[in-house]
């Protein structure tokens, strides 16, 4: 409903008019709401909640790298995921030149191998300055290095150590999910001549930040979206299958109670005595309850009084027939 305005309202506004004080022209325009383009040629093919698990795995997998490279490299260094983002393999590949080298590893999984390798790229700066660490120098790669710088023979044979402990962790960080193992495969030094994926198959690009005192570069994973596909097909099937029904798991808890032991204790009665008195104590000796010898008897079960009874007899042995049932857990207490 519109709002009404009252005389004294009117008479302002057409004042401010006459003045000029007021632009008629002038209408307030809302701020435009901003969307996100949606390409429909190439849908997304992992969901949101996906693409956070695959954010959780790799925070694990960095930790554990960290500590790696610190080890081995006797330096302190920081890194952290920057972006987990869902791309079409041509715009990793675009991104690569002739000097850069490309790391292939194979996944296995249940014993079965995935035939569409993993592939990591290092900036090169990062890597050299790895590498002279490695070699016992401070790791400072003397400023500007050439895109197409090419690595020589030793310097190739490094590369294939360092990432050899790079992917060593990266079974363990899905351990909390499901069992993989990554082993390394091989190096390419020209990665443009080579086709291991299909231009448009969807890919996971996992972008990892390496900050080092005097140098900083990153770690890029391309993870294939088949491959990923199939895990996460056995992550939700296993998790569908040990997520049993309400009323099979009932029964199960159940019959493992019918079968379980459990201590009753019958309490007579409670009194005090000082240690000297039980120290004199001897046989034939009688200690006073304080109650009747038809009083009622606890029932205790786990340190708490569950029921109340009266001593008695049941086929010349001796029982206690149950008089009450303490369901409040107040009065078991007490």
């Amino acid at each position: 409903m519109a709002e009404v305005l009252s005389q004294s309202q009117i008479d302002a506004l057409l004042n401010a008019a006459r003045s000029g004080d007021m632009d008629l022209n002038s209408t307030e325009k809302e701020p435009e709401k901003k969307y996100r383009k949606y390409d429909f040629y190439s849908p997304r093919k992992f969901t949101r909640d996906r693409i956070k698990m695959l954010n959780s795995i790799f925070d694990s997998y960095t930790r554990m790298i960290n500590s790696r490279i610190n080890a081995l490299l006797h330096t302190a260094c920081e890194i952290q995921v920057d972006s987990v983002e869902e791309q079409r393999y041509y715009e990793f590949s675009n991104a690569l030149t002739e000097g850069d080298v490309l790391t292939l590893a194979r996944m296995t999984c249940q014993g079965k191998q995935e035939e569409t390798p993993v592939l990591l790229y290092m900036t090169t700066p990062v890597s050299l300055s790895m590498m002279d660490r490695l070699l016992g120098g401070e790791g400072d790669t003397e400023g500007y290095i050439d895109p197409e710088y090419n690595f020589t023979d030793v310097e190739l044979r490094l590369y294939e150590n360092i990432m050899q402990e790079l992917i060593g962790p990266l079974g363990a960080s899905w351990e909390n999910y499901i069992d993989l193992s990554f082993t390394f495969d091989r190096v390419e030094v020209n990665p443009t001549l080579m086709q291991l994926i299909g231009l448009d198959e969807t890919v996971v690009i996992v972008d990892i930040r390496m900050t080092f005192p005097n140098c900083e570069g990153r770690l890029s994973i391309c993870l294939p979206g088949m491959m990923l596909t199939n895990l996460f097909a056995i992550i939700s099937r296993d998790k569908n299958s040990r997520r049993p029904s309400g009323e099979d798991n009932t029964e199960d808890i159940f019959d493992s109670l019918r079968d379980s032991d459990l201590e009753i204790v019958a309490e007579l009665g409670r009194t005090t005595l000082q240690l000297q008195d039980i120290y004199h104590l001897n046989e034939g000796d009688v200690i006073d309850l304080n109650q009747s010898k038809d009083g009622l008897i606890q029932l205790i079960i786990g340190g708490q009084r569950w029921f109340e009874g009266r001593m008695g007899v049941y086929n010349k042995n001796k029982a206690i027939k149950i008089m009450e049932t303490y369901h409040n857990v107040e009065r078991r207490s007490n």
